[in-house]
């Protein structure tokens, strides 16, 4: 005779809720999960899906912290980008012909490994002759550079001077003749 079974428990015949390989669903559970995969929210094709912002604590959508015409709104790799190429178009009114094909780059931080020919120091800006169907290059480092000018002033001078050395270095000319103001 099988021991007494209490009130709370399931008759030895009744399906069980579990198995060895994981739960059984019951047929509620299995419509619900269906009607929840056919109502799904499916994107159109051609059509981006809407980005929510945050609306945290209900203080409204967040934007911009500045307008774009403030100074403040570019970022400092941003404003030495523009120091560069005013740099740059002030020499090209002059050297546009011998300048022209040049790319003009800006980097973070040269590379750890110096040319042979370049001194140990730290590298401000190094030019790339053009070769093997390659167009010269002159790439101007933007770190080295911000951490020696003091001012906005200073580094629109220093990017400028660095510009005009490697112009010249290029064009194999003295930075006086490049620029005069140098």
């Amino acid at each position: 005779m099988p021991p007494p079974r209490r009130p709370d428990q399931p008759s030895p015949d009744a399906p069980r809720s579990t198995r060895r390989d994981g739960p059984v669903w019951s047929s509620a559970q299995r419509d619900l999960s269906a009607r929840a995969e056919a109502f799904a929210f499916v994107v159109p094709d051609g059509v981006a899906p809407h980005r929510r912002r945050r609306d945290r604590r209900g203080r409204g959508v967040r934007g911009p912290l500045l307008p774009q015409n403030v100074p403040a709104y570019l970022t400092r790799a941003e404003r030495f980008d523009d120091h560069v190429l005013a740099a740059v178009e002030r020499l090209e009114r002059r050297w546009g012909d011998e300048l022209g094909g040049t790319e003009f780059a800006v980097e973070d931080v040269p590379p750890s490994d110096p040319a042979p020919w370049e001194d140990r120091g730290v590298l401000l800006g190094r030019c790339h002759p053009a070769e093997s169907g390659q167009p010269a290059r002159i790439v101007v480092f933007r770190r080295p550079l911000e951490t020696r000018a003091g001012s906005v002033e200073d580094l629109e001078d220093l990017v400028h001077d660095v510009v005009v050395e490697q112009v010249a270095q290029l064009l194999a000319r003295s930075p006086e003749e490049i620029d005069p103001d140098y």
